[in-house]
C-alpha cells in the first residue's frame, strides 16, 4: 500500500460520527443539521430536463476535454461575471467537481523529487488542501486566519524559507469556513510571491456566486487581469455549479487559467479517467447558461441570514460573512465550553448539529485557530434554519449542567 496514506487525517464528518456516538438527542425534537455544507435549494427543473435530454449520448464514451459547447459555456461565463475573455481551446477544462479537480491539481503539479517540497494553505480549510498535498509527496503549511481581520490569512507569517520550497499554494476565496473575500492587495502580493518563487496558486472559488454585499467576490482571473497579468501565470481557477446552481449531485465545475498548466493538467486527467459524461456536460452548459437562477438562489440566502444572524448575534459572537453560506460562529465565553464540548451538548439537548472549528484547522504555530468556533451552514429552508437558531438560543441562554 502506498505508505502515504497513513498520513492522512480523518475527514471533519468522520470526527463529529466519533464525537456524536454515545449521544441521544431528544426525541420529541426533530432533528435538524447545521453540521454539513450541502446544498439543500431545489435543483432548477430546466437542468434536470437537460440532463434527462442528454443521456442520448451514452453511447460513446466523452473527450476528457468536454465538448467544444461546455468549454464555450464556461468561458461565455466568465465573460459575463468577470468581464475576460479566455480561450476555450486553451484556457479551461471541465471537471468533476471542485473536490476532484482540487486534489489531482496537486498530483499535476508537484515535484515529489525536489527536497522539502511544500504546499501551503490557509488555516481554517478545507481538508482536500491537507490531504492532496500529502498524497503528492509535499508537506502543508498552515498559514493562520486573524479574525481581527475579518479572518483574512495573515500570509506575511509565512517564513521566506517555506515561501522557498513551496510548489503549490491553495487560497480559497470566498472562504470556507469563514467567508471572507480575498481584496486586490492582497491577491498583488500572492503574485509577488509567486514570481519571486516560481510556485503555482490554485484558487478556490466554489461560492462566489452566495455573496451579501453589492458588489460581487472579487476572483483569482480577475485580480490577474486588472494588476496586468492577462496570460495569468501559475494560476489556476477551480469553481463549481455545486453551490451556485444546487446540483452538488452532478459533480460538475470547471478550471481555468493559465494554459501551459492547463495543458499539463489535461495530459493527467486523460489518464486519470476523469472525463465528464455527456448527460452532465448538457445539464452544465444549461446552468452556465443562466443566471436568472442564480439570482433567486443567491436572493434566497440572503433572506435567510437577514433573519437567522440577528437571533444569534444577541447570544454569541457571530456576523455576517462576506459570502458563503457559512456562520462563523465563536462559543460564547460564559458557557466554559469547548467547541466540541458545545456541539455534542447542543445536539443532546436540542438535536440540532454543528461543526466544531477545531474540526476544520490543525495545531500550528502553537494554535488551533478554528478552536473555540463553530460552523453553521445554513442550506436548509429559511424556516427550519430559524428553528435551528431558536434552538441555539435557548441553549446558550439556559444550558442543562
Amino acid at each position: 500500500m502506498n505508505p502515504l496514506l497513513s498520513r492522512l487525517q480523518p475527514y471533519p464528518f468522520e470526527r463529529l460520527r466519533q464525537l456524536f456516538a454515545s449521544v441521544t438527542p431528544p426525541a420529541h425534537l426533530s432533528p435538524i443539521s447545521l453540521g454539513m455544507g450541502e446544498p439543500r435549494h431545489a435543483t432548477p427543473a430546466f437542468i434536470k430536463d437537460a440532463l434527462v435530454a442528454g443521456l442520448g449520448g451514452l453511447a460513446s464514451y466523452p473527450a476528457t476535454a468536454g465538448e467544444p459547447r461546455l468549454r464555450e459555456a464556461f468561458t461565455g461565463w466568465i465573460a459575463r461575471r468577470y468581464g475576460l475573455a479566455l480561450d476555450p481551446a486553451t484556457q479551461v477544462l471541465p471537471v468533476n467537481g471542485s473536490r476532484e479537480a482540487l486534489f489531482a491539481f496537486a498530483q499535476t503539479t508537484i515535484d515529489p523529487t525536489r527536497e522539502g517540497a511544500v504546499v501551503v494553505c490557509p488555516n481554517p480549510f478545507y481538508q482536500i488542501y491537507e490531504g492532496a498535498a500529502l498524497l503528492s509527496g509535499a508537506t502543508p503549511y498552515y498559514a493562520p486566519s486573524d479574525p481581527a481581520r475579518n479572518f483574512a490569512v495573515d500570509w506575511d507569517s509565512v517564513p521566506e524559507a517555506v515561501w522557498q520550497r513551496t510548489q503549490l499554494l491553495f487560497v480559497c476565496s470566498p472562504g470556507n469556513p469563514t467567508g471572507a473575500v480575498m481584496p486586490l492587495p492582497e491577491w498583488e502580493k500572492l503574485f509577488a510571491l509567486s514570481d519571486r518563487h516560481g510556485f503555482v496558486i490554485a484558487s478556490d472559488e466554489c461560492y462566489s456566486e452566495i455573496y451579501f454585499r453589492d458588489e460581487p467576490p472579487l476572483g483569482g482571473l480577475e485580480a490577474a487581469a486588472r494588476l496586468g497579468r492577462s496570460d495569468f501565470k501559475n494560476l489556476v481557477s477551480f469553481t463549481s455549479l455545486s453551490k451556485r446552481s444546487n446540483v452538488p449531485g452532478l459533480r460538475s465545475g470547471f478550471v481555468a487559467g493559465d494554459a501551459a498548466l492547463l495543458k499539463a493538467y489535461l495530459l493527467y486527467r486523460t489518464y486519470h479517467g476523469s472525463a465528464m459524461g455527456p448527460a452532465v456536460q448538457a445539464a452544465s452548459i444549461a446552468a452556465w447558461n443562466d443566471e436568472q437562477h442564480v439570482i433567486d438562489n443567491r436572493a434566497q440566502y440572503r433572506q435567510k441570514f437577514a433573519q437567522v444572524t440577528p437571533l444569534l448575534e444577541r447570544v454569541m459572537p457571530v456576523s455576517l460573512p462576506d459570502a458563503g453560506f457559512y456562520l462563523w460562529a465563536q462559543v460564547p465565553e460564559h458557557l466554559g465550553m469547548s467547541d466540541t464540548d458545545f456541539a455534542r451538548q447542543l445536539l443532546a439537548q436540542y438535536n440540532v448539529t454543528v461543526l466544531p472549528g477545531s474540526y476544520l484547522a490543525r495545531e500550528a504555530h502553537g494554535a488551533n485557530p478554528g478552536a473555540q468556533r463553530v460552523r453553521m451552514a445554513l442550506v436548509a429552508e429559511t424556516a427550519e434554519c430559524l428553528e435551528a437558531a431558536q434552538r441555539i438560543v435557548q441553549f446558550i441562554q439556559s444550558p442543562s449542567p
